[in-house]
């Protein structure tokens, strides 16, 4: 069922089992979940079915920490299906090194290892249309025979396996399923400015929620989830601060805090020796996009360099000029010692020819892109503004922080490929300057993936995170969040696959305390 809510009464009250705030991957897969049972279910999102500037402008913000490159607004999408509007559809479960606690990573470890989350990883693969949970490499060689992986020390480097949805807008993909069930109860523009909480501030009492008109209503349930996005979600909580004045969920000032983001940016240039296609790691943007790889640091190779995870994909074509270094060739034993190759005393170093490659000879030239986790960094932040949006609700400061670990593991993973490639004699990995630059400098050209992380990370201890173990609120008895501000730690991976896996086994949770 579908009701605009502008064309409520002002002062409406709407009733049910279970509130879902926020129609983006997290919220509408938790509701399909739903579907059929006896529950009443309420699923808010605060636009209509399509992109409107009035709308989306609710999501501006300020960006106040280090650059950032895209303003908040166009980061995120205000309107049915969310954020997936805009994804790329790239798949993939964290590994196993992210849940565990890293004693090298400050703040690291979820509640729970890989293994608790794999079954809810494949229920998800459905949610984005892609076929069975299989990403391991050897598999996709036996199938595919000319998809082989590098020859790289299997200590050092692994090829992760990603698998791309089409990409699933869910927004179109599941409207008319959503609206045509009968438990499920939909309100387009029911923008929620205000949770209340009952008078003893343990639980939530009910929601205040507005239309872009003005127009007020509130709604009541049993029990709340928050599945708005990282910064929407802290903003909420932050902004609740009518009964508790740091806000709700609040006590230990951690609502907000470890926003991470992956940061996807230019690394290093490959030549290869000779010319290859090099199918397993080929990226496509456009059209069929078989499953492919990218490369990969071993979870021992992380520990004995006491380092962050990433990965970089393979990416045919070369950098600008300006953004280039030195080629580096690493012999064995030579990891961390930048050398020129082929090089002579007094010399500069002999560069390969940058052209592309003719159709019947393969490629030689590729840009390797990273993408890297970031360090759960509690000064990395979402803050409220002194500025308000056009409901009166302040608008969210973003305070983006990056830290020495950060530039450093990005570093550190580049030199190990490099040194990989040198000793087998492939190809030479040029790195760009600007990533052997100080470990606190960073460029003009800072870039992340639009992948919003942390702000309500789960921990079992409410005085380091904002959820439990099941992603309830640790304050309040009957509020709790799905998506990707409930992660401890980001990963490598793009965070949609995993948060539809969160949504799920948080979906199961409330069906059993339900019963």
């Amino acid at each position: 069922m579908h009701t605009d809510a502008r064309t409520l009464e002002d002062g409406a009250l709407i009733e049910g089992d279970l509130c879902i705030v926020g129609a983006g991957a997290a919220g509408i897969s938790m509701a399909m979940e739903w579907i059929g049972t006896p529950y009443t279910v309420i699923l808010l999102e605060g636009g209509g079915f399509n992109y409107e500037p009035q709308m989306q402008a609710l999501y501006a913000g300020k960006s106040i920490g280090d650059p950032y490159q895209a303003p908040l607004e166009v980061a995120r999408l205000h309107y049915f299906g969310g954020t997936t509007g805009h994804w790329a559809g790239w798949c993939a479960p964290m590994d196993p090194i992210n849940f565990q606690k890293r004693d090298w990573v400050p703040h690291s470890g979820w509640p729970f290892r890989k293994e608790h989350l794999d079954p809810f990883y494949e229920r998800a693969q459905a949610y984005v249309e892609l076929g069975p949970y299989v990403y391991d490499a050897a598999d996709y060689e036996a199938k595919y025979p000319p998809q082989q992986r590098l020859p790289f020390d299997e200590e050092k480097i692994w090829t992760k396996m990603w698998q791309f949805s089409p990409p699933t807008r869910f927004g179109t993909r599941y409207r008319d399923t959503i609206i045509d069930a009968e438990n499920l109860h939909l309100y387009t523009y029911s923008n929620v400015t205000e949770i209340e909480a009952n008078e003893s501030v343990r639980a939530v009492a009910g929601l205040q929620a507005q239309t872009i008109d003005g127009k007020r209503h509130r709604v009541r349930a049993k029990r709340y989830v928050l599945a708005c996005g990282s910064i929407q979600n802290a903003r909420i909580l932050l902004a609740s601060n009518a009964q508790a004045p740091a806000g709700l969920g609040n006590d230990h000032d951690l609502v907000g805090r470890f926003f991470m983001e992956h940061y996807e940016m230019g690394g290093a240039q490959l030549i290869l020796e000779k010319p290859d296609p090099m199918p397993m790691y080929a990226f496509r943007l456009d059209g069929e996009r078989p499953p492919s790889g990218e490369l990969a640091l071993t979870e021992q190779a992380q520990r004995k360099h006491r380092i962050l995870n990433g990965t970089a994909s393979l990416r045919p074509g070369t950098f600008p000029e300006e953004m280039r270094s030195f080629f580096q060739r690493f012999s064995e034993g030579a990891l961390g010692q930048r050398m020129r190759s082929d090089e002579q005393e007094g010399e500069e170093p002999q560069r390969p020819p940058n052209r592309p490659a003719a159709p019947d000879e393969g490629r030689r030239d590729y840009r390797l892109q990273s993408r890297a986790e970031q360090m759960p960094n509690p000064a990395s932040r979402v803050m409220l503004s002194t500025e308000k949006d056009a409901l009166g609700m302040p608008y969210a400061d973003l305070h983006w922080k990056l830290s020495e670990l950060d530039k450093r593991s990005m570093r550190t993973f580049f030199e190990i490929v490099a040194h990989e490639f040198g000793r087998t004699g492939l190809g030479r990995i040029q790195i760009l300057d600007w990533l052997l630059e100080d470990d606190t400098t960073w460029p003009s050209f800072l870039s992340g993936g639009f992948h919003h992380m942390g702000t309500t990370r789960m921990h079992e201890d409410p005085k380091q995170g904002v959820l439990d173990a099941n992603a309830k609120v640790h304050s309040l008895d009957n509020l709790y969040v799905a998506g990707a501000s409930a992660f401890p730690t980001s990963g490598a991976p793009n965070p949609t696959l995993t948060l539809i896996a969160l949504s799920l086994r948080l979906s199961d949770h409330l069906k059993h305390k339900t019963r």
